[in-house]
């Protein structure tokens, strides 16, 4: 079976390639084309058999990460929605929850009324209403003016229409018959129901997830079915799928119903990788930092277990979601970084990226700003005829002459602006880890940091050193980890029903109805699975009730017990959420009733993953074998820049136990890693780059960490 991992970023679009009849696995990097991304994911992909000596069709599975979603939320470049909606309640997409950021704050700008995702006068009522808490009808729909309201968008050249009615969780007739009256009157025009979408409770974020739904439904659409053609036209014909926010993959067809679930599609192959790494060689706690060209995305991965966004707390460009995200954070913070001297006189770097065009002014395409990869080659840490295997060529005088400018501007050194731009972008990211790690209780001083992403191993280290994090790890293909993330996936779907009951007395009917609701949930999951090829022996479900103690606010999942619903599983469902609100907040009430607001299923289908081959043992010390060259690089030694003759190895000819002291640049195709001195790096039985502290370098540098350690507790 030959299977393809492709991940696009903003600034290089990463593949990896695993044939197991051969026992091959190779890697490959190409620009990425941001007009369309399915040039270069073809690109990729065929230069990729081509270095793998594979044609392109006898290619089972090609498996996407994609940021088309995502650009399209920052861009604010979505379609053009139109809405109908229960009459009295056109502005909920407005009003919200009167939540603010700053809630002193008179000037903030809240993206939901300052950039709508449906204009208000888009937004159209109709007479209609249910009632609660069963959604029996009060008022029926006045299917006129439905009739009249579409005419209206449709003369208003809305590119797609949503339906939006109250309690229409508990009820879609209105919602069903709105969307098949929109088909009579518009039949080309896009059509989605909130009650197909996101079918649960609160209607603003109901609203809010439906109308992202539509905002980036024709652009991603658009995408994967030119995706799917460009690859029929290079004779691919393997299975495509897409990766999930979620951290599952989907089938092409099903991606293209409900497009938001994309939102996170580039970050979560990443840490699904993070984890899957720190697994093999017996980490449970790992910091996935996985820098690429234009960001970083952080992730906190406890025992094992990537962590899930509560959907209640999901959340894109501040407009609620509710999807099922993996809990990544994302920064402005990349190799194409650009670093600048702001308005004030301050020193700043990124979240302006120079991308892949005109990139770096190492690139020697027109760029003239300073990034984070200028300073890189400045510095030696970076060599130019090593980047992508000499393949794009860099021009060290080109980045000498970029930040050259900049240190002028600051009274510094090439030098000293250069390892200032490494500061700010360390400390930038240091700042996310506390944010997603001590603000939550979790001490990152306990967690290996894991490098990943093409610009990763070059800062990991640095990076480790100021949040005190002990071990740092390089996995085998860091340039595109995301990718490999991606062969490790299965497909996975969920499903959600909305099922309002008090908990106080469990009756034979109670559990009757909510055993056959998890029934008809999971035959949903099952028949949409071996729709996509799953066999029904390799599907796994997940059962999750969301409860609430009677007169709260907001829910918490709690897992339900597996096999037939008994009337003891409902008893371990109560006494399950009573453990979960002790956990979340510290407190739980034993005595309240508990309600269940809805059931979710998270249905699995297992998929073929990838394995490491093991290296062969060898045990050297600095071997020769691996030697390539030695270069000056610039590195910090008790609080002075130094320039040190650094030795070069070339990674693949490292073994298992072979141990690499610092300074030492480790270089592959897709990534380098930088060793400092008194750090070295011991080879896993698997490949992966384990690098510690010596005991000197550790006591020299236990009061810096301290002191960084004190500064966050301090924060809390």
């Amino acid at each position: 079976m030959v299977r393809v991992g492709v991940d696009v970023g903003g600034t290089f679009t990463d593949l990896i390639l695993v044939d197991e009849s051969a026992n091959q696995i190779n890697v490959h990097k190409v620009p990425s084309t941001t007009h369309d991304q399915s040039v270069g994911v073809i690109k990729g992909v065929k230069e990729l058999c081509a270095i793998s000596d594979v044609a392109v069709e006898d290619i089972d599975d090609i498996l996407h990460g994609t940021t088309v979603a995502t650009n399209i939320t920052i861009e604010g470049n979505g379609a053009k929605v139109g809405m109908l909606t229960t009459r009295n309640y056109r502005d909920i997409l407005h009003i919200a929850r009167h939540k603010k950021s700053e809630n002193f704050s008179i000037q903030q700008s809240l993206p939901w009324q300052d950039n709508p995702l449906v204009k208000r006068r888009h937004r159209l009522p109709i007479t209609e209403k249910l009632q609660a808490p069963d959604g029996r009808i009060r008022f029926p729909m006045e299917e006129q003016e439905v009739r009249d309201n579409v005419k209206k968008l449709k003369a208003e050249n809305v590119d797609v229409i949503i339906v939006g009615f109250l309690f229409s969780f508990l009820n879609d007739v209105h919602e069903k018959r709105a969307k098949e009256i929109v088909n009579e009157i518009w039949p080309e025009v896009t059509c989605f129901t909130s009650s197909e979408v996101a079918p649960r409770i609160r209607e603003y974020e109901r609203f809010s997830t439906t109308a992202m739904n539509a905002f980036v439904a024709p652009k991603v659409n658009q995408y994967i079915d030119n995706l799917v053609s460009s690859l029929e036209e290079a004779n691919v014909q393997g299975k495509l799928q897409i990766m999930q926010s979620s951290g599952g993959m989907a089938s092409s067809e099903k991606a293209t119903m409900t497009p938001m679930n994309l939102l996170k599609s580039g970050p979560a192959g990443g840490v699904l990788a993070a984890s899957w790494w720190g697994e093999l060689d017996g980490i449970d706690d790992v910091i996935s930092v996985d820098i690429g060209g234009t960001s970083a995305d952080i992730s906190i991965i406890p025992e094992k277990t990537p962590r899930v966004v509560n959907p209640r707390d999901a959340e894109v460009n501040s407009y609620p979601v509710i999807t099922p995200m993996l809990e990544v954070d994302t920064i402005g913070a990349g190799g194409g970084s650009i670093a600048y001297v702001d308005a004030g006189g301050a020193f700043r770097v990124g979240p302006k990226s120079a991308g892949s065009t005109p990139g770096p002014a190492c690139y020697g395409q027109g760029g003239e700003d300073p990034c984070v990869t200028d300073a890189n080659v400045a510095l030696g840490r970076l060599d130019p005829e090593q980047f992508l295997g000499g393949e794009i060529p860099l021009h060290p005088e080109k980045s000498t002459e970029a930040i050259q400018k900049l240190a002028d501007e600051l009274s510094m050194t090439v030098e000293e602006a250069a390892f200032g731009i490494l500061k700010i972008i360390n400390n930038n990211m240091a700042l996310s880890i506390r944010e997603n790690s001590v603000r939550k209780g979790i001490d990152p001083r306990n967690f290996a940091l894991l490098a990943a992403g093409g610009a990763g191993p070059l800062h990991s280290i640095d990076l480790a050193e100021t949040i005190g994090s002990k071990t740092v790890m390089v996995p085998n293909y860091p340039g595109i980890t995301a990718s490999a993330g991606l062969l490790i996936s299965d497909l996975k779907y969920h499903f959600n029903a909305s099922c309002i009951e008090k908990l106080e007395t469990i009756s034979e009917d109670l559990v009757f109805k909510l055993d056959k609701q998890l029934k008809e949930l999971e035959g949903q999951a099952a028949g949409q699975l071996m729709q996509d090829g799953v066999s029904e022996g390799d599907i796994e479900y997940e059962r999750i009730a969301e409860c609430r103690y009677m007169g709260q606010g907001f829910e918490l999942r709690v897992p339900i017990p597996e096999g037939t619903l008994t009337e003891q599983s409902v008893k371990e469902i109560i006494s399950g959420f009573h453990l979960m609100h002790q956990q979340e907040y510290g407190h739980h009430f034993p005595e309240n009733d508990v309600e269940l607001i809805s059931l979710d299923i998270v249905a699995t289908g297992k998929t073929p993953s990838f394995k490491l081959p093991q290296l062969e043992k060898m045990e050297r010390s600095n071997p020769t074998e691996a030697f390539m060259y030695e270069r000056q690089t610039y590195f910090e030694v008790d609080g002075e820049i130094k320039s040190l003759a650094t030795p070069r190895y070339q990674r693949e000819k490292l073994s298992a136990n072979d141990r690499i002291t610092g300074p030492a640049s480790i270089i592959q195709r897709d990534s380098t890693t930088i060793v400092p001195p008194n750090w070295e790096v011991v080879v896993s039985a698997h490949g992966t780059l384990h690098a510690t502290q010596n005991e000197e370098k550790a006591d020299k540098s236990h009061n810096t960490e301290k002191q960084f350690t004190e500064a966050v507790m301090s924060d809390e």
